[in-house]
């Protein structure tokens, strides 16, 4: 089923128009009980949608501004793959002070998600110390070199707790900032794992030392080099992770 599962949403919720950004997902602006709300259909699980879905929920409730998923008319938060979640509103950061208000909704989030359980089917990137596959990683799929990098990378997060983490805040389009909040959107990377990977940000907002820094870099580069190998970008994020 497509696009014409968004009825379940009520016989006048309709598409407006494409938005950018959605690479696993279409996502398109919508209209849902007259106002402005943002549909996304994919292939993800029940499981998966359900994880994503209660987080949401969570957060809103703990605070956080991020997009709430809107229920069908008969009460459910997904259907067929499809979500529908309210509008929101903002632009990306630019200044340094605006990173550093990012950095604090990070640590919001990870403080209320500690003993979060794992989203269905992924690992962590110190579970991969030891499994091959997690969700779209696949370490068989690297050469052998590449892999040795990458887990010399996660091992230097060992032993820290685990949260969830939005996997991808640092891109300037997975945010909206106002005068008097900041929002975190698309949480199609969000999972469980180590919270500094969440915390390599512009200017080094977070205010990391340049050991904590230097740890959080390289694992950040690492998952991201095994997440969309084998691609010109994951190259580029390889390149970056210190050869052992």
């Amino acid at each position: 089923m497509g696009w014409e599962v968004l009825q379940k949403w009520g016989p006048e919720a309709a598409r407006v128009e494409p938005l950018t950004g959605g690479v696993a997902n279409e996502v398109w602006s919508v209209r849902v009980n007259g106002h402005a709300a943002v549909g996304r259909l994919g292939a993800r699980s029940d499981a998966d949608l359900a994880w994503e879905t209660g987080l949401l929920q969570h957060l809103d409730r703990a605070g956080l501004t991020v997009p709430v998923p809107i229920p069908t008319t008969d009460g459910r938060l997904f259907a067929d793959g499809l979500v529908v979640m309210t509008w929101v509103e903002g632009g990306p950061p630019e200044a340094e002070g605006d990173w550093r208000r990012v950095a604090d909704v990070l640590r919001q989030l990870h403080r209320s998600t500690q003993g979060w359980p794992q989203r269905p089917g992924w690992r962590s990137s110190t579970d991969l110390l030891h499994a091959e596959t997690g969700t779209k990683i696949d370490l068989g799929a690297m050469p052998p070199e590449a892999v040795v990098r990458c887990r010399a990378a996660w091992a230097r997060l060992s032993g820290r707790r685990t949260c969830v983490v939005h996997g991808d805040p640092n891109n300037p389009g997975n945010v909206r900032v106002t005068a008097d909040r900041v929002a975190l959107i698309d949480w199609d990377e969000s999972h469980v794992d180590v919270p500094d990977l969440d915390m390599v940000l512009p200017h080094n907002a977070a205010g990391l030392d340049p050991d904590a820094l230097d740890i959080a870099a390289q694992a950040s580069a690492a998952w991201e080099a095994a997440v969309c190998w084998d691609d010109e970008y994951s190259l580029e994020r390889l390149a970056q992770v210190r050869a052992v």
